[in-house]
């Protein structure tokens, strides 16, 4: 669980996380990222802040979901 900063929203922090793991290869293209109840878990955070997270990072174009399968990053050009 990260130590998070009370001034800055908590789902733009675990967004971060998973961003910055995407940019190093810890996620690698067409990976699934963690589900909405694993950054729950991991996290400590609530199902509808796990699901901004989510819908962050596909507004971002750095994710995509496939219904029934889950979350995966997008591929890289």
């Amino acid at each position: 669980m990260i130590e998070f900063v009370p001034d800055i929203p908590r789902w733009r922090q675990v967004a971060d996380v998973i961003r910055q793991r995407i940019k190093d290869g810890t996620y690698p293209p067409r990976s699934r990222v963690p589900s909405v109840n694993q950054l729950t878990e991991e996290f400590g955070i609530a199902a509808m802040t796990a699901h901004k997270v989510h819908r962050g990072l596909r507004a971002e174009g750095l994710i995509y979901t496939e219904p029934g399968m889950g979350s995966y990053v997008s591929p890289q050009p």
